[in-house]
């Protein structure tokens, strides 16, 4: 079994491919190796959004509690995806419940970390945050199929 540090699993990961060196290091100071049984959450909507996740091995549920109807699966992300945006945009609260649907192994980046981190380097603040748009805009992509998936009626 090869050790690896969270520098070279990010490394590895699709999502940070353009992330190289300093700036690998950079994330990898912010992170750190978490585990959740299934069932569990990893955070609950309106709490204080101060993290992100990369899902290593696992699947979580977005979900959404609706009076009457219980949790709403808006969305489930497996191994490779990424979970959470809100630690960048104010007020910094979760807009949805993250629960793992399995035993969920993950890394999870601390959003205060890297908010200053992305201050006192502008550039690097930049590339993070143009990743964090794209997986926001396709994470709204997927939601929004989602729903018309299961509130769509077809035209007569």
């Amino acid at each position: 079994m090869t050790i690896q540090g969270l520098d070279t699993i990010l490394a590895n990961h699709p999502y940070f491919k353009e992330f190289t060196g300093e700036y690998l290091k950079l994330l990898a100071g912010c992170a750190a190796n978490v585990r959740y049984g299934e069932g569990e959450f990893l955070f609950k909507e309106g709490q204080e959004a101060d993290h992100f996740f990369i899902i290593r091995e696992g699947t979580v549920a977005l979900e959404l509690y609706s009076p009457g109807k219980g949790p709403l699966i808006l969305e489930t992300i497996g191994d490779g995806g990424i979970v959470g945006w809100s630690w960048l945009i104010p007020p910094n609260q979760w807009r949805a419940d993250g629960r793992a649907s399995t035993a969920v192994r993950a890394l999870k980046l601390d959003g205060s970390c890297l908010r200053k981190k992305c201050e006192a380097d502008p550039a690097f603040g930049f590339r993070l945050l143009r990743k964090v748009s794209s997986e926001m805009a396709h994470s709204m992509d997927h939601m929004r199929m989602r729903l018309l998936d299961l509130y769509g009626k077809a035209d007569k």
